[in-house]
């Protein structure tokens, strides 16, 4: 169970990071790379597998 908690936390760290970063870019950056402002949680659950 503990294992199961951790790799739990592991991924909403993962998440919470891409997240972020991706919130950072401008949305010209986003643009770039075929992401909408709107898409950042999915994009970011789709990095660890949500």
């Amino acid at each position: 169970m503990a294992n199961g908690l951790i790799a739990s936390y592991r991924n909403w760290l993962k998440f919470r990071e891409t997240y972020n970063e991706l919130n950072r870019l401008s949305n010209r950056e986003l643009d770039d790379l075929g992401i909408r402002r709107g898409d950042i949680s999915r994009v970011a659950k789709q990095a660890v597998a949500y």
